[in-house]
């Protein structure tokens, strides 16, 4: 796998991919401080790193991931660059014990339990300097059944004419089975209870939300 190829996968997936990544990455790169080292969680093949580091090119930054394979793809995708660290490590099992400005992660978190999604929250937290800054693109539930059924229809028909081969949309049927998505309302819920009071959900298109929450203070945020 290159990864033109896997990020040419993820634009049919994510139907809402530009402004998804690019447009609030812009977003939110236009109103903080710029962070000196950003922590990446479930980073794959360091796509959202390739947004941010567009932004940050100077900060250091630590990509995790389960999947050996897929870091293989970010180390290769990112290879001429002296600032970016990739570590085979389960997050939930295995945090970082540094502090960082930033932590970032996209469509990861929504495979935890509540349980986990609050216990992982609770260690960015204290991961976190006061104002440093998490967030989360990721995928969630409606708020009602019948959103939540209009919205699960209309990405299905959208993954269908996305060109996605009958074994992608096999696979991805299968990769769904796993997800425990909860409400964007939920998600800050959670947040709240692992301490952060500044929490926003800066984007959202049906299935695809991104949420920034900020430890006290407003050190990150630029005036």
């Amino acid at each position: 796998m290159v990864a033109g190829e896997y990020d040419s996968n993820r634009r049919k997936f994510v139907p809402c991919f530009d402004d998804f990544y690019i447009g609030t990455t812009k977003f939110i790169a236009e109103n903080i401080s710029s962070p000196q080292k950003i922590l990446d969680l479930g980073a794959g093949t360091g796509l959202l790193t390739k947004f941010w580091l567009e932004y940050f090119p100077n900060a250091e930054y630590i990509l995790i991931d389960i999947a050996a394979d897929m870091l293989k793809v970010a180390a290769q995708r990112f290879s001429n660059a002296k600032n970016i660290f990739c570590r085979v490590m389960d997050y939930l099992k295995d945090f970082p014990a540094e502090t960082f400005d930033a932590v970032i992660s996209a469509l990861s978190i929504h495979h935890l339990a509540d349980g986990d999604k609050l216990e992982l929250f609770e260690k960015i937290y204290s991961a976190l300097p006061e104002g440093g800054i998490f967030v989360n693109y990721d995928q969630f539930c409606a708020e009602t059944l019948t959103a939540e059924s209009w919205y699960k229809k209309y990405w299905q028909s959208q993954l269908i004419e996305s060109g996605l081969t009958a074994h992608d949309l096999e696979l991805f049927a299968e990769r769904v089975k796993l997800d425990k998505e909860c409400s964007v309302t939920a998600e800050c819920k959670i947040l709240r209870r692992a301490g952060f009071k500044i929490i926003q959900c800066v984007y959202t298109c049906q299935k695809f939300s991104v949420i920034v929450a900020v430890k006290e203070g407003d050190y990150q945020i630029d005036n």
